[in-house]
């Protein structure tokens, strides 16, 4: 039997086999495939059941079985050569259905029957856990040097620390890969339905121990590109005729080597200046952009950020605009680079433009009361640079809070906003981005202006893609003129009801923007979260006016695209900016047969803007291997790459498809990815036994857990600008993380060694992790939670909190400052974890069984879900059996 494959042996199988769900397509496919037929009205279920099963090429599993049968089911884990028992009690019957009356905590979508009666406990210790995994692979590989040297490498976990040598692939920072080894032929991908996809974060952050990208100029030449396919020299490329040619490894086109660039070839055939150019010897590096890549042939302007305040009457009332102007002080000290001009602008029904130029004595404020016909009442003075003009920036940000302290004006505009900062960059022949603070349902007489359309009787019906659709019209014609000028929007919104954030974060969601949202904000609670996040949206490292093509080796070639980009045609992706924390997604498909011993490559090139102005490409290479053995594919495979690809594919897909179509998808996926490995790698075994290759045994775990998430469950208790929040949210993640965000890192704090600089080893996402007299943390990106059990002893409260008894402790309760050394590590470990984030983290404190811990145990993600999802063990149960009908 494989090393790579866990063995699950149930054997007494007297169990219910319900009739199959409908199949879905094969997931992740391209605008056109059968995820968008579901837009318009398709043949009757049968039909579609049978188009759909031929598109997914099942035929050599054989039919699925429909007989029904009854029992209970034991359950072994080999791992390897050790046997562990579990009793797997009760029946496991039913369609694949939403949650049945009476019977709490299906997944939509999972047999009816495994919401039924509470079962015998089961011990998890004994199937495959992604703490372990973790903690496995930081031990073996955590604090090593990873060179990228060889081709089709499979890279340490993404929460694994180790350092990167870059030696001819780019980093796993830069590009991660849902595998390693590609499958020759389309034939054999279409069998396994492994998605074959990247995940490029091209702005990535590097460790202070990691060399920068280094920059290559070749003056006014510029870069050097293949004449055919256009693709730039990378290590890749073959020097032939003594160093004078060389043949392009995308296209195989043999071009000459200019004469500046020639260098003769050692007697490898290499060129001897080799290890001297980057361009040479490594995976990731940046190309000086001559003018011909600048628009209208000119350099371009440095960027500028413009601030954009929303002083209607509840800002005012509780404060954030106070908190802002005195915020701004000090985040303007820390911009990206001295060379970004920076502008003011406030807004209720109309828009207060403001002069600061450095002469004037007081800043001016001119008004544009006519949104409909937006225009920027000035050009000199608006956009300044922050250093000469700060007192009379100082003076207005003071006066702002006072300005409209007395305003009854409730109703605001938007559209015209996210104009005036377009208008504005277009005067000034420059990019940029713009920060709007805003508040409320844009319900003003203006371009742009929304109503309420949250319709709680559209969930869990056809309709219910509505409510993650943006309304069309304006705000589709921002986001083009948006990325036109390359004018990026970060939205901060502060909602205390519905606010159409589908509508509201359309334009940042194609301009590589972020969307920050604070619920029922109150400065004493939320304001240092809020702030937190401020500075870092304004601090990071950032690109402008961008635009992306992502080549390959002949054989196969990029389809598809998920993240925060807009798309003109099917091969370039314009971003009006793109930072550090955003990725895009890219999948793959073959156009031809793929050579095992040249193996396939792709590159990454980014046009863009620098924050200082300057015009460069940055580039990123990979090389994989090739097989026509599907063992190698599995051997090869990244599970936290594969579930970033299948969350924004199946988030995507909910706007065209009912949400039971796409939980179907997901299931059915999974299963054949499987029952793939189990009939083709790991034919030796006995029938009754569910085989998990070694790099995907926890793929179940996340596919349940993405089940779980809000956008993927139809329940009415959930808010619909909170679901499509983390819809958008996902769009842009990188495979970091989606990882955090399905399996968040609970940690126990009450037994950890104070002395130790190292974080706590996390424990499963299970209430049976958690024990009534501990403490522990949780975190999952955007969300943290410290929990208390009830029988916590009175000094860890006293030594946390200040307070004799957990009786004492009140509702919304904030961390204190304590010094003792329980406290100040506590403290040092929130402080590690909100700075390794990209988003800010409030920190909840919740006290077993309060109200609150409603909110903590949703992120208990292998346990039942309150709206409606499965345990990890009753899923894996359903996903064997579903595999069990296809190979039957």
């Amino acid at each position: 039997m494989s090393v790579y494959s866990v063995y699950i042996l149930m054997f007494l199988i007297l169990l219910r086999y319900p009739a199959p769900p409908a199949v879905g397509a094969a997931y992740g496919q391209p605008p056109h495939s059968l995820y968008n037929s579901m837009a318009s009205p398709g043949p009757p279920a049968a039909q579609q059941l049978t188009n759909q099963m031929s598109a997914m090429n099942l035929g050599g599993y054989g039919k699925l079985c429909k007989q029904q049968n009854k029992a209970s089911i034991t359950v072994y884990i080999l791992h390897y050569s050790q046997q562990i028992p579990i009793q797997c009690t009760g029946q496991f019957g039913g369609h694949m259905a939403g949650p049945q009356p009476g019977m709490p905590g299906a997944f939509p979508g999972a047999p009816a029957s495994m919401a039924g009666p509470q079962q015998k406990k089961l011990d998890l210790d004994s199937i495959p856990s992604i703490t372990q995994i973790i903690q496995d692979d930081q031990t073996n590989q955590g604090g090593q040097v990873f060179s990228t040297n060889i081709r089709g490498q499979v890279p340490p976990l993404v929460t694994t620390d180790f350092t990167v040598q870059d030696q001819g692939n780019a980093s796993p920072r830069f590009i991660r890969c849902t595998t390693y080894t590609l499958p020759c032929t389309a034939d054999l991908a279409k069998q396994c339905q492994v998605p074959l996809a990247c995940i490029i974060k091209p702005f990535a952050s590097l460790p202070k121990n990691e060399t920068p990208l280094y920059v290559v100029n070749h003056g006014e030449t510029g870069p050097i590109r293949c004449n055919r396919c256009k693709a730039y020299m990378c290590p890749y490329m073959q020097f032939i005729d003594g160093g004078r040619r060389y043949q392009c490894c995308f296209c195989n086109c043999v071009n000459e080597v200019p004469v500046f660039f020639f260098q003769h070839l050692d007697h490898m055939g290499r060129r001897v200046d080799f290890y001297e150019r980057p361009e040479l010897s490594l995976g990731s590096y940046e190309f000086v952009a001559t003018l011909d890549y600048c628009k209208n042939n000119k350099p371009p302007n440095p960027p500028a950020y413009i601030f954009m305040i929303d002083v209607s009457y509840s800002n005012i009332k509780s404060g954030l605009v106070r908190l802002i102007c005195d915020e701004l002080k000090t985040v303007l000290e820390k911009l990206p680079s001295s060379a970004i001009k920076v502008g003011f602008v406030t807004y209720n029904k109309v828009l207060h433009f403001y002069n600061v130029k450095s002469a004037l004595a007081q800043p001016q404020m001119m008004v544009v009361s006519d949104t409909a016909e937006m225009f920027v009442p000035l050009l000199d003075g608006f956009l300044v640079d922050y250093q000469e003009s700060r007192a009379v920036i100082y003076n207005l940000l003071d006066q702002i809070p006072d300005m409209f302290a007395d305003t009854n004006e409730s109703e605001t505009v938007f559209a015209p906003v996210i104009q005036a900062g377009v208008e504005a960059f277009k005067a000034a022949e420059c990019s940029g981005k713009i920060f709007i603070f805003h508040s409320s349902l844009p319900t003003a007489e203006a371009p742009g202006k929304l109503k309420n359309r949250d319709d709680k009787k559209l969930v869990n019906t056809e309709k219910e893609k509505i409510l993650f659709l943006p309304q069309k019209g304006v705000y589709e014609q921002l986001s083009k003129d948006c990325v036109a000028q390359g004018c990026c929007v970060d939205l901060f919104l502060f909602p205390s009801q519905y606010v159409d954030l589908a509508t509201m974060a359309d334009v940042p969601a194609h301009t590589g923007g972020s969307v920050y949202k604070y619920n029922n904000f109150q400065v004493e609670t939320d304001g240092e979260h809020f702030l937190r996040d401020l500075r870092k949206d304004v601090q990071k490292s950032i690109g402008f006016d961008a635009i992306m093509r992502v080549r390959t080796s002949t054989g196969f070639r990029a389809t598809d695209f998920f993240g925060a980009i807009h798309m003109n045609n099917t091969t370039d992706i314009e971003m009006a900016a793109v930072d550090c924390d955003k990725a895009l997604t890219v999948e793959f498909k073959h156009d031809d047969t793929l050579s095992e011993e040249s193996g396939a490559f792709m590159q990454c090139a980014l046009l863009y803007t620098t924050t200082s102005g300057q015009r460069r490409l940055r580039i990123h290479n990979m090389s994989l291997n090739c097989s026509s053995q599907l063992s190698e594919l599995y051997k090869n495979c990244e599970t936290d790459s594969l579930i970033n690809f299948f969350a924004k594919s199946a988030y995507r897909a909910i706007l065209n498809q009912p949400l039971k179509n796409v939980r179907d998808i997901l299931v059915n996926q999974t299963a054949h990815m499987l029952a793939c490995y189990r009939k083709n790698c790991a034919s030796q075994s006995v029938a009754s036994q569910l085989i998990l290759p070694k790099t995907m045994k926890v793929f179940p775990v996340y596919i349940n857990s993405l089940m779980k998430t809000a956008p993927l469950v139809g329940s009415t208790e959930l808010a619909t600008d909170d679901r499509a929040h983390q819809r958008l949210s996902v769009m842009a993640m990188g495979v970091e993380d989606t990882q955090l965000l399905l399996y968040p890192r609970l940690m126990p704090l009450h037994n950890m060694d104070l002395n130790s600089d190292a974080l706590p080893a996390p424990v499963r996402c299970s209430e049976e992790s958690l024990a009534d007299s501990g403490m522990f943390l949780l975190e999952n990106g955007h969300s943290m939670f410290l929990w208390l059990g009830q029988a916590s002893p009175p000094d860890l409260v006293q030594s946390m909190f200040n307070l004799p008894s957990l009786a004492h402790l009140q509702e919304h309760c904030v961390l204190p400052k304590l010094d003792n050394p329980l406290s100040v590590k506590v403290r040092s470990i929130i402080g590690v974890l909100l700075e390794k984030r990209p988003n800010s983290m409030k920190l909840v404190v919740v006290r077993q069984r309060d109200k609150p811990e409603i909110l903590f145990r949703q992120s208990l993600v292998e346990d039942k879900s309150m709206h409606g999802g499965s345990s990890y063990m009753d899923f894996l149960c359903y996903v064997y059996r579903e595999i069990r009908q296809l190979l039957t």
